[in-house]
């Protein structure tokens, strides 16, 4: 098979451009470096049986897809939604920066219009760094001031992914010293299987804990005997060492 080389896209004057989700697939395939992908499948929990598993890397690190975001920030949102299917994590990755990109300045009809197709792809948005990147910046803000049953049911799925959408959007809520969604996802994510859920719920609290440490400590004393201990040693980990190891060793 005779290989040939498409032409790398280049701004004119440093302006954002607009382009089609196959030219920045071309564009990102020719920045993969095997190295580095072999790296990020290991990492990402790629083999068989792993949360990750059967996703497909280029080894583009995540300050290069940050700056191809703001490069393509004048792309339309169905050529977004396009490169997000792409198997390859980078791309789908880049999509959803770019979602973020055109959310933030949208007037609210297109900011519903890409809350909701962020919510009809989540299939698409299949690993924690695809959510952590995303969730608090799209799905929170669309819903902070509108009604949370989104985020319930979301929690309550039989998808990982969904399940950690639900909680990391709350982070949005956090940020701005509102608590009560997050701990009531928390409370229903305590029993979670999967060790992706632990850390994230660890993680809220622990930031509930930065703004409000009683009311964290109101939600950890009754429940935390209980925790799945990976959970427990994120929500705490900024305690004094002594409060620290009297939760680990079950003395509060």
């Amino acid at each position: 098979m005779i290989e040939v080389a498409i032409p790398t896209l280049r701004l004119v004057q440093n302006k954002p451009m607009q382009a089609t989700a196959k030219e920045i697939g071309s564009e990102l395939r020719q920045l993969a470096n095997p190295e580095d992908a072999a790296v990020l499948q290991r990492f990402f929990k790629t083999g068989k049986g792993d949360y990750g598993e059967g996703d497909v890397f280029l080894g583009i690190r995540v300050p290069q897809t940050r700056r191809l975001a703001r490069r393509f920030r004048g792309t339309g949102l169905p050529e977004m939604l396009a490169l997000l299917q792409s198997e390859y994590h980078e791309a789908r990755l880049l999509a959803l920066l770019m979602m973020v990109d055109l959310f933030q300045p949208s007037e609210p009809r297109q900011q519903e219009e890409i809350y909701r197709a962020y919510l009809a792809n989540t299939a698409r948005i299949n690993n924690w760094d695809l959510v952590d990147s995303s969730a608090h910046k799209i799905v929170g803000p669309w819903l902070l001031d509108r009604s949370h049953a989104p985020l319930f049911r979301l929690a309550k799925s039989s998808n990982l992914w969904e399940r950690r959408i639900g909680l990391l959007a709350t982070f949005h809520f956090i940020a701005l010293g509102r608590f009560d969604t997050s701990l009531a996802i928390a409370d229903l994510l305590l029993d979670d299987p999967h060790d992706l859920i632990h850390k994230a719920v660890g993680w809220m609290l622990r930031e509930i804990g930065k703004r409000n440490l009683a009311a964290e400590e109101a939600f950890l004393t009754p429940r935390y005997p209980h925790m799945p201990r990976t959970m427990l040693r994120y929500a705490i980990e900024k305690f004094p060492e002594t409060k620290r190891q009297d939760y680990l060793k079950g003395k509060i």
